[in-house]
């Protein structure tokens, strides 16, 4: 099929809400490592890795191998029978994850995953009430849509009750009005106001991303949990940790980005990276939180043995590799490289991130902050024509996010970052 083909049918025959990036979307036939190629046999550096979900590499060849072995193995039994793999797999995670978690529930995508995790601080608690944070986003489901504070995701009139949106630590467009540290952590602080106000002041619990992916790689103060998640606590409510973009060596040196803060999640949440591309959700508690959930429940697919083969060869190879050292080295290459943009360009406002999830955000004036939506879009085109893909994001769209494989070479990455500058400075000298 021709690429002008493929785009008519998929008019003809999938949702419209299926957008693809680009003015000239890209049809993807083949990827290897860092590398993909479209149908017109046109090569690009893989800088987003499916929304930080190819996590190691396009077709890493020990994971095609497990996948592949286990098809001709057992493809499909359900959660209804016992597998070695899925238990081999939960084992890995009660010994990756952050302080007491132990026992996980496997699903089949991080919107599921963030369901359960829901669902269960509601069971544990017996109380109804969920504080989520505004910029997050947490699925596609009903309940994840309700949760998700960005309106272009919202895309049902309809509404979930016992939901309720506290400031981001968005430092770069404080709230408040304020500059950290001075500012008292008052996005953290405000917490308690809001659950004494909107709530019934009984809360099931607390959903938050250490470092909120698609409103931008929003990366908080390191102490803003800490205090965030002691108020959380003090009206009964337990703190759910959604890693399903910072899971897993992306944010450097740590396994989780929550690691970074030193508070221990009471349910943490994981998909995206966790098997590199194959379809995997994971809700991973406390035994004490887990236990509360005696009711009955399936997930047909979750678990699966297909699945939990690439998981478990994902993190096998991401412990060999040590994939939490090299984002952090790799990442504080990245980060250099757009310091220095950001000295270059005046477009360039804001830079954050941790690891390999680094961000630039793009506004029309530094005083004012204006988001320039449309230079971002630009941006977006220029990497392009240099065979470069990026991500984009932020509530504004004005969000250029970064998070390339964690198997990336040195070289690969460099040479991302000069594709990178040129095109930024295209996009700029047309200001």
């Amino acid at each position: 099929m021709s690429r002008e083909k493929v785009l008519r049918e998929q008019d003809d025959f999938l949702f419209p809400c299926v957008a693809n990036y680009y003015e000239e979307p890209i049809v993807i036939t083949e990827a290897k490592g860092s590398v993909v190629k479209d149908i017109d046999g046109g090569e690009y550096l893989d800088f987003f890795g499916g929304i930080l979900t190819v996590s190691l590499g396009h077709c890493q060849d020990e994971i095609t191998e497990a996948v592949s072995s286990q098809m001709k193995k057992l493809g499909h039994v359900s959660t209804l029978y016992p597998t070695e793999n899925q238990l081999t797999v939960a084992k890995q995670l009660a010994e990756l994850s952050p302080g007491a978690l132990k026992k996980s529930f496997f699903t089949n995508s991080g919107t599921e995953a963030d369901e359960t995790a829901v669902l269960l601080a509601r069971i544990h608690t017996g109380n109804q009430e969920i504080i989520a944070l505004r910029h997050g986003y947490s699925g596609r489901s009903q309940l994840a849509m309700n949760l998700t504070a960005h309106s272009g995701y919202r895309l049902s009139g309809s509404s979930i009750p016992n939901i309720k949106h506290g400031h981001s630590p968005y430092c770069y467009r404080c709230p408040f009005g304020a500059t950290y540290p001075s500012c008292g952590l008052k996005c953290a602080e405000d917490l308690e106001e809001l659950i004494l106000t909107e709530t019934t002041g009984n809360i099931a619990g607390f959903l938050a991303e250490p470092i909120q992916g698609v409103g931008g790689f929003i990366t908080p103060p390191d102490d803003y949990f800490e205090v965030a998640v002691g108020i959380i606590r003090k009206y009964g409510g337990v703190f759910i940790c959604d890693e399903v973009q910072t899971g897993f060596g992306r944010t450097g040196e740590k396994w989780f980005g929550i690691e970074h803060s030193g508070v221990e999640p009471d349910i943490m949440t994981m998909a995206k990276g966790i098997a590199n591309g194959v379809p995997v959700g994971a809700t991973i508690a406390t035994q004490e939180v887990a236990d509360s959930f005696t009711g009955k429940s399936i997930c047909t697919y979750g678990g699966n043995p297909v699945s939990m083969a690439a998981t478990e060869a994902t993190l096998t190879v991401m412990a060999r590799e040590d994939v939490p050292g090299r984002s952090a080295r790799l990442g504080g290459i990245l980060r250099e490289h757009l310091l220095e943009m950001k000295s270059k360009y005046k477009l360039i406002g804001d830079v954050r991130g941790r690891g390999l999830m680094q961000a630039i955000e793009l506004v029309e004036d530094r005083k004012t902050k204006v988001p320039a939506t449309k230079e971002a879009g630009r941006l977006m085109e220029e990497a392009k024509k240099r065979g470069l893909l990026i991500g984009r994001g932020g509530l504004y769209n004005n969000v250029i996010r970064l998070a390339p494989p964690m198997l990336t070479s040195e070289d690969e990455l460099r040479e991302g970052c000069r594709l990178m500058d040129e095109a930024m400075a295209t996009v700029q000298s047309h200001v």
